[in-house]
């Protein structure tokens, strides 16, 4: 089993073909995994489970040229906030996410990046 936050083996991408990882933080229940669901897997979460780091994947076309997005959903919870930072290693983007309806996930975002 692989420690939290390191990345799953995956091929080498092919000619013409970039990986991308991409990590996205906010607090717990401000709808990270049903964004990253939705987006990836086309489907919204029925039931809401609390996630501590899971990967989705995704690929889209930027000109002539495939790029893998590797989207990793991390804990928003405060027990993690020790182990998050284990994923942004290698990172080329993070993404932040917050509820609208609640101010305090805005500016918590802060101590989770």
């Amino acid at each position: 089993m692989d420690a939290p936050g390191a990345p799953a083996p995956t091929a080498a991408p092919g000619p013409g073909r970039k990986e991308l990882k991409i990590v996205i933080v906010g607090d717990g229940g401000c709808g990270k995994t049903s964004l990253l669901m939705v987006y990836s897997q086309g489907s919204f979460p029925e039931h809401y489970a609390p996630s501590v780091f899971e990967k989705y994947t995704a690929s889209v076309t930027v000109g002539s040229k495939e790029v893998t997005l590797n989207l990793y959903d991390t804990a928003g919870q405060e027990d993690y906030d020790r182990l998050r930072p284990l994923s942004y290693q290698n990172t080329h983007l993070v993404l932040i996410c917050y509820d609208v309806m609640n101010p305090t996930s805005y500016d918590n975002v802060l101590i989770k990046v």
